[in-house]
């Protein structure tokens, strides 16, 4: 019974480091605020994922989604440009956006920071995938709101 207690200590310390990543890096990096978004609401539709692989003392994934609308906000946020469609800089944008939120949420732990490897961001833009990864023994699923947008962030690890 300990080592469960435990383990919903770690995945709550996770999931508090997760919403202050994605806080600072939205805040930071595009200049809006970004909190979770408690009301049960859900990415849908077409999206853009951005998969960064997690290796080391931890070994998995974080995946950043969002509607097609949303990365190309997320995109006008960091470049102060204004796209019409899911290009390149759109995909870019948000590969960095998965980048920066995985970079920080590791980096609030000491041996995370220096013992677990982040991936070059994967992104994937469509409307029928699915992602599967190994059965993990961490899972933080997320909503978060930005302005009138919504972007998910889903980690799925276990140690390494």
């Amino acid at each position: 019974m300990a080592a469960f207690a435990e383990a919903w200590k770690e995945i709550a310390v996770l999931e508090e480091r997760l919403d202050r990543a994605m806080g600072e890096v939205f805040g930071m990096m595009m200049g809006v605020a970004c909190v979770e978004a408690s009301d049960g609401a859900a990415v849908e539709g077409e999206t853009v994922c951005a998969l960064i692989g997690l290796a080391g003392v931890l070994a998995g994934t974080v995946v950043v989604q969002a509607s097609k609308a949303t990365a190309m906000r997320i995109s006008a946020c960091l470049t102060g440009a204004e796209r019409e469609s899911v290009d390149a800089m759109v995909r870019d944008a948000m590969g960095e956006v998965g980048n920066m939120v995985a970079g920080a949420w590791k980096g609030y732990d000491p041996e995370l920071a220096s013992r677990c490897l982040l991936s070059t961001p994967t992104v994937v833009v469509g409307k029928k995938y699915e992602l599967f990864s190994r059965k993990a023994a961490i899972r933080i699923e997320r909503v978060y709101r930005f302005e009138e947008h919504l972007c998910s962030v889903t980690v799925s690890c276990q140690r390494g």
